[in-house]
């Protein structure tokens, strides 16, 4: 099983594929990567020569943002937004869609489950 920046890729699925298990990586970066590594896509990440799997972590370490590196700038870069003010900022601070999605119905996924508000019955006053 070979380790790539912190993540196992599965040995069952050819490396194009299980590139893709590691965050921040999809198909066509991973091709990419496979092209400067000079890896055949189609070949089985169990029959990868230490020096293929060496090749491939050298170009990921040195030209892509992966795993923890990258969640940190999106977290940062949501961390800016809502300290500027900004609209998307709000949004995000409020838990609710941020893109511009109508929010009357749909959005449960944003807003969570939801909340019943339950109505107290009031007293009737006695006349007397």
């Amino acid at each position: 099983m070979a380790r790539i920046a912190g993540v196992d890729l599965p040995n069952d699925k050819k490396v194009k594929i299980a590139l893709t298990y590691i965050f921040g990586i999809g198909q066509t970066t991973a091709t990419n990567i496979l092209l400067k590594a000079k890896v055949d896509p189609e070949i089985r990440v169990k029959n990868l020569t230490e020096e293929q799997v060496k090749d491939i972590r050298n170009v990921i370490s040195n030209e892509e943002k992966v795993e923890g590196a990258l969640r940190t700038e999106n977290q940062m870069n949501i961390k800016r937004l809502m300290e500027i003010g900004s609209y998307r900022g709000l949004r995000h601070r409020r838990g609710l869609p941020v893109r511009g999605q109508r929010t009357k119905t749909n959005a449960r996924t944003a807003k969570g489950p939801r909340r019943t508000v339950t109505r107290k019955k009031t007293k009737v006053g006695k006349k007397g």
